[in-house]
């Protein structure tokens, strides 16, 4: 059985890509990241949809990106915006993607896995630019030439199976899979039990996306 590496935050993208990963009969390993995000809640989920859908092994790596900041999910100082707005906007991490896949990477290396899944979306979106197309081609390339697996002829995929689905077809995609989105915390300020604001930009994609599929949100709102 092939192996795969699945980046999972909790939130509702990562959870879809967990389960289209074994859907499609990968042997699962899981990760998310302490990266000193503002919302803790989302690591327990993480936990319980790794558990839920049967991976193999799920770890925590802690990451120091709130000694940087510069983001309102990683600076309690930056407030998390509840109105939309144009460019790029301060939710956005730096470089969150690019370390979160390089770590990714040296995993599926150790495990000798065959596929990175993650789940960026270029449609229904905040504009983040670790999450197009083009950033994942770059990484794709750079993780062939800087691996052992990919100098060797062994290169090591990174699926990106959401790409160009919007969120109600994610969410169409997931409830097909048996996947129980009520385990998921998307909220940028979701409280310590996860729930969830309703007002940041997180939130209104995740219940646009449930009206738009016509699947009742099973999301717990503060």
């Amino acid at each position: 059985m092939n192996k795969a590496v699945v980046l999972l935050s909790g939130g509702l993208d990562s959870a879809t890509c967990l389960a289209i990963a074994r859907d499609q009969g990968y042997e699962c390993h899981t990760i998310a990241f302490d990266y000193g995000q503002r919302t803790r809640a989302e690591l327990a989920a993480a936990l319980r949809v790794s558990a839920a859908l049967g991976a193999l092994s799920h770890r925590v790596v802690e990451l120091g990106m709130g000694n940087i900041g510069g983001s309102a999910l990683t600076d309690h100082s930056i407030e998390v915006p509840e109105d939309g707005g144009d460019g790029i906007p301060v939710t956005y991490v730096p470089a969150r993607n690019t370390v979160f896949l390089s770590l990714a990477l040296g995993l599926a290396e150790v495990l000798d896995a065959q596929a990175i899944f993650i789940g960026v979306n270029a449609v229904d979106y905040s504009g983040y630019p670790d999450c197009r197309p083009e950033f994942i081609e770059a990484f794709q390339t750079m993780a062939n030439l800087a691996t052992k697996a990919g100098v060797e002829g062994r290169p090591i995929q990174v699926e990106t199976p959401l790409m160009h689905l919007s969120k109600a077809d994610i969410i169409r995609e997931g409830v097909a899979l048996g996947l129980d989105y009520g385990l998921t915390v998307s909220c940028y300020q979701a409280d310590e039990s996860g729930n969830a604001c309703g007002k940041c930009d997180s939130c209104r994609l995740r219940r646009l996306g449930f009206e738009d599929a016509l699947v009742k949100d099973p999301t717990n709102y503060q």
